[in-house]
This record gives C-alpha cells, sequence and structure tokens, in this order.
C-alpha cells in the first residue's frame, strides 16, 4: 500500500515522540563534539615508565615500580621512618629539583635536613629546595605552584597529625594536578591515621635495624608495608637502602648489631631487659 503524501506516509514523523528522540540525538552529538574537543586540546597524559626502587619483590608488586605523575602517602609509625619517604622522594626526582614544602610546626618537631646527610644517602645537596609554610593551607596552596612547574622532579609534602584543609577533595586536587604535570608527589603523613585520599599507593613504615658490618653507622632499613595499591597487588618488604647505588636493597630479619667480644650474650639480654 502506497501513501499519496508525506503526510499520509508517516504520521509518526510529527509527533512529540520523533521532536523529543531528535532532540536527544542531537545533545549527544554535541556532549561527544565537546569530548573530542577537549581530548584534542589536552591530551591525555602520556605513558610514564615506572620508577624502580631497586628492590625485587617491591617492584614486582608495584609493576615495575612507582608510578610516576602520581599521588603516594607514607605513614611514619616513628619519625627516623620518615627517611622512607625522603628516600622515595629522591628516586622519583631523578635527577631534577627536589621540592620539600613542611610547614613550620613540622620543621621544628621533626629537625632540619642536613645536606651532608642527603649526601651520604646518595642525593644531591644541590637538587633539594626546602619550602617552610606557617601552615597547612600554605603548604598545600604552595604544593599546587609547584606542580605547574615543568622543570620540578618530585614533591615531598609533609603533613601532621588530620588537619582538615587536607581532605579527599584535596588529595584529589593534587593527584590531577601530579598526572597533569608528571611530578611526583610522595606525602609524609607524621602522627596521623589513614583516611579516604586518591593516592595510587599508602605506606605504613618503621625503622628496623641496621646491620653494624656495613659501615660506620649502617644503612638505613625499614620495615614497609604496603597497605594500599590501587594497580596492584600488596606486601611487606624489609628494605635496606643502598647509599652508594641510591636504591633500596633486600634486607634480611637478624640484621642487628653484634654482640661485644668482651661481654657474653646472656648478660647482655639481661641488662637490655
Amino acid at each position: 500500500m502506497q501513501f499519496e503524501n508525506d503526510s499520509q506516509q508517516s504520521p509518526w514523523l510529527d509527533s512529540p515522540k520523533r521532536g523529543s528522540m531528535i532532540e536527544h540525538i542531537m545533545n549527544n552529538t554535541e556532549k561527544i563534539a565537546e569530548l573530542r574537543h577537549s581530548l584534542a586540546r589536552y591530551g591525555l597524559p602520556p605513558e610514564r615508565p615506572p620508577i624502580s626502587l631497586g628492590h625485587p619483590q617491591a617492584d614486582s608488586v608495584l609493576g615495575g615500580g612507582l608510578r610516576p605523575g602520581g599521588l603516594h602517602e607514607v605513614f611514619a609509625e616513628v619519625w627516623s621512618a620518615s627517611g622512607f619517604a625522603v628516600l622515595l622522594a629522591m628516586l622519583a626526582a631523578r635527577g631534577k629539583p627536589l621540592f620539600w614544602v613542611r610547614p613550620d610546626f613540622e620543621a621544628l618537631e621533626y629537625g632540619a635536613v642536613s645536606p651532608q646527610g642527603l649526601g651520604e644517602l646518595g642525593g644531591d645537596p644541590r637538587q633539594l629546595i626546602l619550602v617552610r609554610t606557617r601552615k597547612v593551607d600554605d603548604a598545600l596552596s604552595a604544593a599546587s605552584d609547584i606542580l605547574a612547574c615543568p622543570h620540578a622532579g618530585a614533591l615531598l609534602l609533609e603533613v601532621r597529625g588530620q588537619p582538615k584543609a587536607l581532605d579527599l577533595v584535596a588529595s584529589r586536587r593534587l593527584s590531577l594536578a601530579a598526572s597533569e604535570s608528571g611530578v611526583t608527589i610522595i606525602l609524609l603523613r607524621q602522627s596521623a591515621h589513614a583516611e579516604p585520599s586518591a593516592a595510587l599507593t599508602r605506606w605504613q613504615v618503621a625503622s628496623a635495624p641496621s646491620r653494624s658490618d656495613d659501615d660506620d653507622w649502617g644503612n638505613p632499613v625499614f620495615a614497609a608495608r604496603l597497605t594500599r595499591h590501587r594497580a596492584g597487588g600488596l606486601g611487606d618488604f624489609l628494605m635496606q637502602w643502598d647509599s652508594e647505588n641510591a636504591v633500596f636493597q633486600q634486607a634480611y630479619p637478624g640484621a642487628v648489631a653484634a654482640t661485644p667480644a668482651h661481654r657474653p650474650a646472656g648478660t647482655q639480654i639481661a641488662r637490655a631487659v
């Protein structure tokens, strides 16, 4: 059966339902066009090679190493474990400037940085830039400015306790800025507990005994627990820092100071207790 004109051919063409469907299609088309424009303008973050820690088991769990251009949290159980965050930031900087942002209270409570000590750990004191702020809000503002600098290698942001300024929204902003710039953020949390955040990894770190036969003072050893990893598994690692090669190595349990030759082991233990 054939219709004599268009109105007889399909009465649905002039229906309200047809108009609504056409409008819906046009809206979707506009949204797709806007999305393509945004991708063409800003692009997607480039695929960046992982930052190897040097520790075989940790690198394996991390998928080759720490992901650059991301936010990584380190919760130090004792003040000496904060050195783990410093070493991670050194590795992440990859020879570029390393910014260490600290509010005044943190700097006074946990001490200043020794350029000589940083050099003994295998770092370059000339690449370290210390930033002191009055409070956490100022530290977050300084961090945002640093992340906008393409010449920065890594950012170590030290925050104590549970400040309201460092909430989930703030961590997402930091994570997004790091992803866009490629600057890796190591967020050092002192005297704090874990909260929801946009961090790619989260580490709980405590110090461990060093071997006395390595050198005069012993290479730092850390008991590091990877409690959050958005791209893979978790694990516990005993990690010793190799100052000569500036990488982490596998440490082994029982690496404690030797008993003095003139004192029986039993006597030493009894006195220690």
